[in-house]
């Protein structure tokens, strides 16, 4: 039984300007979700109806605006591999494609990363939408080996590949769960985070595997807010 359980997935928005609500917005076309907001100034964008396995995605206010690279971002897919829709929901181009990276990188409203790919190359039916989570790491297979054991995952490579992806993690809806290398080191908090839910593990148990205990839970939050091995926060629920 896994530890624990993938949950939600989370996107800081810096506040003020109508910035939230133009994030969440901009999301709820990107992944096809409806959007709901709260009193509090946040949002969540509901799963699509009839059976999705995506999960809800937070869209959380927050006083700093983004600091250097994201190092947590969704790969989409797009039936064209055209961004135009997502330029018209908001986004901006940060990068054409290119040599070696036939995908466009784009930047959400507040400057959170996604990378647009077109139809798969070999498998033509496989669904438009997101279709993987990423990470860059230091360590990728150090790392990656650290999220399968908690979720019960399974970790693939490519024979010389660099990166290290994830497969049947307990909860996650995407696809794949990639760990890409990068020379630079984590130095501000991520943008996106996840959240999980404890299945077979508490929290000392998880901090005993390697994770870093950042705030516990008080009279202010229902949750316990922690960092893997990387420095990657995530939220655990009970």
């Amino acid at each position: 039984m896994p530890d624990v359980v993938f949950k939600d997935l989370c996107i800081d928005v810096t506040a003020g300007g109508g910035r939230p609500e133009a994030v969440a917005r901009f999301w709820g076309a990107a992944l096809r979700q409806p959007v709901v907001e709260h009193e509090s100034g946040d949002f969540h964008l509901e799963p699509p109806a009839g059976g999705s396995k995506e999960r809800t995605v937070w869209i959380n206010a927050v006083p700093e605006p983004p600091a250097g690279k994201s190092r947590v971002h969704l790969d989409l897919r797009v039936p064209s591999g055209d961004p135009v829709p997502l330029i018209s929901a908001g986004a901006r181009v940060a990068a054409e494609p290119g040599p070696g990276h036939p995908w466009y990188v784009l930047n959400d409203p507040d400057g959170v990363a996604l990378c647009v790919f077109g139809p798969h190359p070999q498998y033509h039916d496989a669904p438009s939408g997101p279709f993987e989570l990423v990470v860059d790491a230091a360590d990728p297979l150090r790392i990656a080996t650290w999220w399968a054991q908690r979720t019960g995952g399974t970790i693939g490579q490519q024979p010389g590949g660099e990166f290290v992806w994830v497969e049947g993690a307990a909860g996650f809806p995407y696809m794949f769960w990639v760990f890409n290398p990068v020379p630079e080191p984590k130095t501000v908090k991520n943008r996106v985070h996840w959240d999980v839910t404890l299945a077979d593990a508490g929290v000392d148990e998880l901090v005993a595997a390697g994770a870093t205990l950042l705030r516990t839970r008080d009279s202010e939050i229902d949750w316990w807010v922690l960092a893997d091995p990387e420095g990657n926060e995530f939220c655990a629920f009970a």
